[in-house]
């Protein structure tokens, strides 16, 4: 059914001419925080201490360059052509022996090869999800999982954890008000292993319980794991997959582990499930590229992957020490921080007072950039929350940044002293009047 268009407010100039013809859910389709900031990051004279990228100077170019170059001349034909959205069979085959590392035991028919995790996560929500569903996922969240859900109109409600991961007693609660509400709980998303932001691990002892909660209330668990691998104690933990194969769908990557920019990743879901993401895929893509796929496979036949992601691991565990000696030297009092066992991140809580969004353009101007942590909440939280990536820049690079972030915080702190908040629970202000009454990007 059409709707009527509705004119433009008294007042309001439209700037897209496109603007009534959209559908309802692209309201809820905005620019991530993060994404937003990337532009200004990626200049060389700030110390982005933003995006989760890589190590990738870790990695062995001169024989992956060899590698690639020699499929292509040997396999070309097949890996330059078009595929099935299934995933290339052999690769889907070394996917179940990465996985098995994690104690799952899986069959190459039920991996569904994506272009990242993240098509992974769009995919799940669009076959699991309607207009007004809702998912469960720790609270902060991963900002690109919030991005998918809004984008299929499912309402996140968030669960909180402590120093141990998600609360099992949180969990039963938030169940229990949605169930109230008279809603409908698709879902619990969750990142167990070295969370993004938060950088924390669920507890092992935490884990059965979770399972046993979702069952008993009939909740599906999407496990989102793309840093499992990457433990600073050599320590890998199991894959809640492994403990419950018939109502976890995990996600997977080779972006942590290998390459970023292959964009490979995968979904392993029970066999019913998998055949809607099969028709998701082909619908969404036709078939995610065979050639990365090809190199993906190339590299886990022919190169020592295990030994790369303990490379890797040193590596961010070096980084890791950087910045938690640097944060200790330098953070003002007031400010508390998790010291990650693995993974990329620390999630920082400011002195109160102070609103990490608001103080964002300052921090970049003094050359150093975050992520604010409201962009990791589905309902505006998180204004006294950071998060900080040590992955990509060098552990001088990270002192200097967090010295740097140590500085504005320390000088909105003064401010905070003198003057008081500038916008205190501005989010919630905002979501109380039923948001902010200025032209939309849209209008002017």
């Amino acid at each position: 059914m059409n709707l009527p268009d509705q004119p433009p407010k008294q007042g309001a100039r439209s700037l897209d001419p496109h603007l009534r013809r959209y559908a309802a859910r692209t309201a809820g389709m905005t620019a991530s925080e993060i994404r937003a900031l990337f532009a200004v990051a990626s200049r060389p004279e700030v110390v982005s201490l933003a995006g989760g990228m890589p190590h990738l100077a870790a990695l062995p170019l001169d024989s992956l360059s060899a590698e690639v170059g020699d499929l292509i001349a040997t396999e070309g034909l097949v890996a330059l052509q078009y595929g099935s959205a299934h995933g290339v069979p052999e690769l889907r085959e070394q996917i179940c022996e990465v996985m098995a590392l994690e104690g799952i035991k899986a069959h190459p028919d039920d991996v569904v090869v994506t272009v990242g995790s993240q098509m992974g996560l769009d995919m799940v929500t669009r076959i699991f999800c309607d207009p007004g569903d809702v998912v469960l996922a720790e609270g902060p969240s991963y900002v690109g999982a919030l991005g998918s859900f809004a984008a299929y109109q499912a309402q996140v409600v968030h669960v909180a954890m402590d120093a141990d991961g998600l609360v099992p007693e949180n969990l039963r609660e938030a169940i229990a008000a949605v169930g109230r509400a008279g809603r409908r709980i698709k879902f619990l998303y969750t990142i167990p292993n070295f969370h993004n932001p938060a950088g924390v691990t669920l507890a092992v002892q935490r884990r059965a319980e979770i399972l046993e909660i979702c069952r008993a209330h009939g909740i599906l668990v999407v496990e989102d794991n793309p840093y499992g691998l990457l433990g600073f104690d050599g320590v890998t933990y199991p894959a809640l997959r492994s403990t419950d194969p018939d109502n976890v769908v995990y996600l997977g990557s080779f972006s942590k582990t290998f390459a970023a920019g292959l964009r490979v990743g995968w979904v392993l879901a029970p066999h019913a499930v998998r055949e809607k993401l099969v028709l998701a895929a082909e619908s969404a893509t036709l078939c995610p590229p065979t050639l990365n796929q090809m190199i993906v496979s190339r590299y886990l036949a022919t190169q020592d992957w295990k030994g790369q992601i303990k490379t890797y691991r040193e590596a961010y565990r070096e980084r890791r020490d950087a910045a938690i000696s640097a944060l200790e030297q330098h953070m003002p009092l007031g400010s508390t921080w998790n010291k990650p066992s693995g993974g990329f991140y620390v999630w920082i809580t400011v002195p109160e007072g102070i609103d990490t969004k608001a103080m964002l353009p300052r921090a970049v101007t003094q050359r150093v950039a975050y992520a604010s942590g409201t962009g990791f909440y589905a309902d505006g939280l998180g204004s006294r929350q950071l998060r900080i990536s040590y992955c990509y820049p060098t552990p001088e690079r990270i002192r200097e940044g967090v010295r740097r972030l140590a500085n504005v915080i320390k000088d909105e702190v003064e401010l905070h002293e003198t003057f008081g908040p500038t916008s205190p629970n501005r989010a919630v202000e905002s979501r109380s009047s039923g948001g902010p009454q200025t032209p939309s990007p849209d209008t002017a």
